[in-house]
């Protein structure tokens, strides 16, 4: 029997999707260092913090923080910024567009860990009782215990998702409104989290545009494939329905916890 091509126009979003996730990835030694720059680069973040725990930090808080409350449910928001990530690594096809992509990124914590060290900053923890009852509180105090309340300016969180949306919004434009309103939403949490100031975040889409204009602005623009065409916002859901099983997935074990066997 022979096999007969399905253009991408008659075919289910779920098979295009599969395809384009089963595909040789772009993975020439031009992307791979800097990926692998950017993997060794990453754990300096726990290697700073423990270095400023007995400087004498600094608390850039404005009174805008103040008149912004603790929203604990924004943790589930908070959290997708891990699944987010990943969304422009599964749209991006272009060899250069990857490896100028992971350079933006590698800027973003070079220059991030530079302020840490001169500029060391510290954001106290609400109390344990501000923080109330329920599954909400408990995912906070999860990401309480996990990320220490050091390493605020910039945001990191901020200016990671900025170049994620950025990234995002030169590969495909429905897209990338898409993740500039995931990002806008992450953004906000670190402040409804109170994970930072609001200078943190400013100074972490500041850091993103940097990185964008040193890096991507430039980058030369390759017409998509129809197949990437048409799973690319396909990937967004995908995102999406990931983080909603992550979040099922701690429901599960918050309520394991509390009624247990």
């Amino acid at each position: 029997m022979t096999n007969v091509s399905v253009p991408a126009a008659g075919r289910s979003s779920w098979s295009l999707g599969v395809e384009l996730l089963t595909r040789p990835y772009p993975l020439s030694a031009r992307v791979v260092v800097p990926m692998v720059t950017l993997m060794l680069v990453v754990p300096g973040y726990l290697i700073i913090g423990a270095m400023n725990a007995d400087r004498t930090l600094n608390l850039p808080q404005l009174a805008l923080d103040r008149l912004i409350p603790l929203q604990p449910a924004w943790t589930l928001v908070y959290a997708s910024h891990l699944v987010f990530l990943a969304l422009p690594v599964l749209i991006m096809r272009q060899e250069e567009q990857i490896r100028r992509t992971f350079l933006a990124y590698l800027l973003v914590w070079i220059t991030g860990y530079v302020c840490f060290l001169v500029y060391p900053t510290v954001l106290p923890r609400p109390a344990t009782g501000t923080i109330g009852d329920g599954f909400f509180a408990w995912c906070l105090r999860i990401v309480y215990s996990a990320d220490q309340p050091r390493n605020n300016f910039p945001s990191l969180h901020v200016a990671h998702a900025c170049v994620s949306a950025l990234t995002c919004w030169r590969v495909h434009r429905g897209v990338g409104l898409a993740a500039g309103l995931w990002a806008a939403l992450i953004a906000l949490s670190t402040l409804f989290t109170k994970q930072h100031y609001v200078v943190d975040v400013i100074s972490g889409m500041v850091l993103a545009g940097v990185a964008y204009l040193v890096f991507l602005r430039n980058c030369p623009r390759v017409p998509m494939s129809e197949l990437d065409r048409r799973a690319a916002p396909v990937l967004v859901w995908w995102a999406i329905g990931i983080h909603g099983l992550v979040v099922a997935g701690f429901w599960v074990a918050y309520l394991l916890g509390r009624h247990p066997a």
